[in-house]
């Protein structure tokens, strides 16, 4: 270690010990707020010390901060919070971009090198192309500007079986060959920006929860390869806290979904919705809000389960004002939080924090089951798949096996919807039809308003 460096690797130090403080905190929302400033201090010390190192032209770096700080103000002023999953989805590809550009700058600026630079330099490419192009495919998909529905054809896994060979022989190439080195690279950049497509593809819109989790692991690794290009520790550390936590997300949400992650990848869920399943008949059985006021006027015992309907209405503080009026009423009351609701991980979570809902009150799917014959009225806003009752009797829904939210068994279920739609599975919800379900069609945050409205007429 030269001296005059000695301070920078300190400073690298303690920001990487505040890196894995900060995520430790983000665990718990009563300290996850300290968390997350903690981090923010920690990337502005590993910032402070990178551009303290000498031989750094600071005109270029100064232009792309405030340019990149406008657009990421902007961005995050402007987004909706149904619009919170293609973001953060957007997000993730920019950070795979950064990493392709900076193992590519960095060959162009010392070609060769030993094995260990090669290899990485080639991974950072490799794992951010595919991370940029994927994370561009579920953001259309998230926001609907493309089908979200899978995309299949004939031979799909044998052209990206032939696509992955030639990729990895590229690397190959790249790494013992100098002079086709740089051809090698540019063919790698094109085709993992092809690889990233043919990734997502496939992959329905139910399972965005998933990939958005996954890209954000494809992320970390591509800056942890890149760090060892550039021979950056902190970059190292980060990387690899993003990619572990990724990686950890998503096996947790395919268990939510009981569903593996070669599964999620390859099976082209929702390319067919129609296909399987037994068709949903009967009759559903609507309710006004002046009539359900009637129904949880007497309730003891209220569940809100939150989807991404709720989102779309913004109905998080209306939801909460009624929570509130049903507690003044003596009414106990909770939220069931299913792993994968919404389009994004934690989405319901990060919409009731902001409605300042008490974390106390979140629970998850299996203390939800465990209290659900206690529950008066479970009250469905927006959710459809995950409270889907084919996923645990019909053995021909494409649902079957994912553990729900058993709403069915509580006395009485609201169901709040626009329309008998299915949801974004495309699977029909047989829930809709059963004798103790009753359906209030309407926007969610109105419906909720106006049942408030009937409390405080009293």
């Amino acid at each position: 270690m030269k001296p005059e460096n000695a301070w920078i690797d300190f400073a690298y130090v303690i920001a990487s010990v505040l890196f894995i403080l900060g995520l430790k905190m983000m665990t718990a929302q009563k300290s996850a707020q300290r968390g997350n400033l903690l981090s923010a201090v920690g990337m502005l010390i590993a910032i402070v010390a990178t551009l303290a190192q000498k031989g750094l032209s600071y005109e270029w770096i100064l232009v792309g901060l405030a340019v990149g700080s406008l657009i990421g103000a902007w961005m995050a002023y402007t987004v909706k919070m149904t619009g919170m999953p293609e973001m953060v989805g957007m997000l993730n590809g920019f950070g795979g971009l950064a990493s392709l550009l900076v193992g590519w700058a960095e060959f162009l600026a010392r070609p060769g090198g030993d094995l260990l630079t090669l290899v990485s330099t080639y991974l950072a490419v490799l794992i951010g192309g595919v991370t940029f192009s994927g994370s561009l495919v579920a953001w259309a998909k998230l926001s609907e500007r493309v089908s979200s529905k899978a995309f299949l054809f004939r031979g799909q896994q044998v052209f990206n079986g032939v696509l992955v060979t030639v990729i990895v022989g590229c690397g190959v190439v790249f790494c013992v060959n100098p002079e086709l080195a740089y051809p090698m690279l540019m063919l790698a950049i094109g085709l993992s920006l092809l690889l990233g497509i043919m990734a997502v593809i496939p992959i329905g819109g139910a399972d965005m929860p998933v990939v958005i989790s996954l890209l954000n692991s494809y992320s970390g690794m591509a800056g942890c390869a890149a760090g060892f290009v550039i021979l950056n520790s902190v970059l190292i550390v980060t990387g690899g806290l993003v990619g572990a936590s990724g990686i950890i997300l998503t096996a947790i949400m395919c268990k939510a979904m009981n569903r593996s992650l070669a599964n999620v990848l390859f099976s082209g869920f929702g390319a067919a919705p129609t296909a399987g399943g037994t068709a949903v008949k009967g009759e559903a059985k609507p309710l006004s809000p002046q009539e359900a006021y009637l129904v949880l006027e007497a309730a003891r015992n209220v569940m809100f389960v939150p989807g991404y309907g709720l989102a779309v209405a913004q109905a998080q503080h209306a939801v909460r004002e009624l929570a509130n009026l049903l507690e003044a009423n003596g009414a106990e009351v909770s939220y069931a939080i299913h792993a994968v609701a919404g389009r994004m991980p934690g989405h319901m979570n990060v919409l009731l924090a902001e409605a300042d809902v008490p974390f106390e009150q979140l629970i998850e799917m299996d203390t939800a089951n465990a209290r659900m014959a206690m529950v008066d009225v479970a009250i469905v806003i927006g959710a459809n798949d995950v409270v889907n009752p084919a996923a645990r009797e019909d053995t021909t829904s494409p649902l079957y096996g994912m553990p729900i939210i058993n709403v069915d068994q509580a006395r009485t279920v609201f169901v709040l919807k626009r329309s008998m739609a299915s949801g974004f599975s495309g699977v029909d919800n047989p829930l809709f039809f059963f004798d103790n379900a009753r359906m209030i069609f309407g926007d969610a945050k109105a419906t909720i308003q106006a049942i408030s409205a009937e409390f405080k007429a009293v």
